[in-house]
């Protein structure tokens, strides 16, 4: 069987997505049950900020979809992340002492800027095409994680990590995550080789920031003074 172009961008980019999604020592921290509790602090409100402009982008996916039911599932998508995934960083921050205000008005650290700036510029500015490509390894990397860590002992005898796992590994996620990959394998066929392209250079760019993101969580990286 012909390997299909999501699995190409992947597969094309496999050093720097494992880098990224499964060895970087915040995702192998986590695994082995160790992860310094201040380390995820840092990295719960920075996704929350960064979900905040992740969502924007979803909306403007919506716009820019060309048939209904890609829209639909563009508005199941965001209301996954407005209702559940954000709900699910409210929950840990509140469990660990951070209230809803002080996540909210937390300052977004340089990683998240990026990332969120990259995202949101693409969205504005490029095709749906391109949309999705910037947006897949985002949820395709959280549903990898998940995967790999939901059979971990170590990692789910901590319950702050088990939880996190448990948002990942949901059903309903999963769906979004297979539906993603698959309409992304099916703009792909319906456009061009330069439009492929650029499909292909998104994909990289946002596995970078990928990696920027755990990284700048790892080492709870803030602006200089």
């Amino acid at each position: 069987m012909k390997e299909q172009f999501a699995e190409y961008l992947r597969n094309s980019n496999i050093q720097l997505w494992n880098k990224s999604h499964v060895e970087h020592p915040f995702i192998i921290s986590m695994k082995k049950g160790d992860l310094d509790i201040e380390k995820f602090k840092y990295f719960m409100i920075q996704d929350y900020l960064f979900l905040i402009d992740y969502c924007k982008v979803i909306a403007i996916a919506v716009t820019k979809a060309t048939d209904l039911d890609s829209m639909n599932h563009f508005a199941s998508l965001l209301n996954e992340t407005l209702n559940s995934e954000m709900q699910l960083h409210r929950d840990f921050c509140d469990e660990i002492g951070i209230s809803n205000k002080e996540i909210e008005s937390a300052e977004v650290m340089p990683a998240t800027s990026s990332y969120t700036n990259y995202l949101l510029s693409t969205a504005s500015q490029d095709s749906i095409e391109e949309i999705v490509a910037s947006l897949l390894p985002c949820q395709w990397g959280y549903d990898d994680i998940g995967r790999n860590l939901e059979n971990s002992k170590k990692a789910n005898s901590v319950d702050f990590i088990s939880k996190w796992i448990k948002g990942y590994t949901n059903t309903e996620y999963r769906y979004l995550t297979s539906w993603l990959i698959n309409y992304v394998n099916k703009l792909s066929i319906n456009t061009t080789s330069i439009v492929r392209q650029k499909m292909m250079d998104k994909f990289l760019h946002s596995i970078r920031y990928e990696y920027l993101f755990w990284d700048s969580a790892w080492h709870t990286k803030g602006w200089l003074d």
